[in-house]
């Protein structure tokens, strides 16, 4: 009986330690599904945000459809631009999009080489392309002439994210770069 008692002692106590690292383990499994579940939310949420700013280059920005600019933007949007002057809403960042058009009426956006999405935020390059083919107006009612050359440039947009639109915005570009594929400057 004096060996026995050890060896139950010794086997209870093996059983406390199983049952403890077990439940331990247990938590631990509840611990990580609950993190897997927030992670798989995340990347479906950067999933829709960046089909959502496919949508908004090849389909609103190319088409003009600027009644659908909410659908990815907020109505108090801030939109920083190359320049380094900002915007503040929908209305006022339609009135800086629409010089584009007026110059360069097929202007558009038709691919997006880099694609990238972190939690609420976004990063993508896209590819604009238009033809200089209209005047261009330059303030009281003066206009440079249409010079027929096309552009391809590259930008970048890195937009926050709140819940499904953007809240600000950061349009990047090479100016001169513009200016000079469209025969304006050297």
């Amino acid at each position: 009986m004096k060996k026995s008692i050890p060896s139950l002692l010794l086997s209870l106590a093996a059983l406390a330690v199983s049952a403890t690292a077990s439940a331990q383990s247990a938590a631990d499994i509840e611990s990580m599904k609950r993190q897997l579940a927030e992670i798989k939310n995340t990347k479906q949420h950067e999933k829709v945000n960046l089909e959502n700013f496919d949508d908004l280059d090849f389909n609103v920005y190319t088409g003009q459809k600027w009644d659908q600019l909410s659908k990815s933007h907020a109505k108090d949007i801030v939109v920083h631009y190359p320049d380094g002057h900002t915007t503040k809403g929908i209305p006022a960042h339609i009135e800086e999009l629409k010089p584009m058009f007026i110059f360069a009426p097929n202007t558009s956006i038709h691919e997006h080489p880099i694609r990238i999405a972190s939690g609420e935020w976004t990063a993508v390059q896209g590819v604009v392309e238009g033809t200089f083919s209209q005047p261009m107006p330059i303030g009281e009612g003066k206009t440079i002439p249409a010079t027929g050359k096309s552009f391809k440039l590259t930008m970048v947009t890195i937009g926050h994210w709140n819940g499904s639109v953007m809240d600000e915005e950061w349009l990047m570009w090479d100016n001169q770069a513009l200016l000079k594929q469209i025969g304006l400057a050297q």
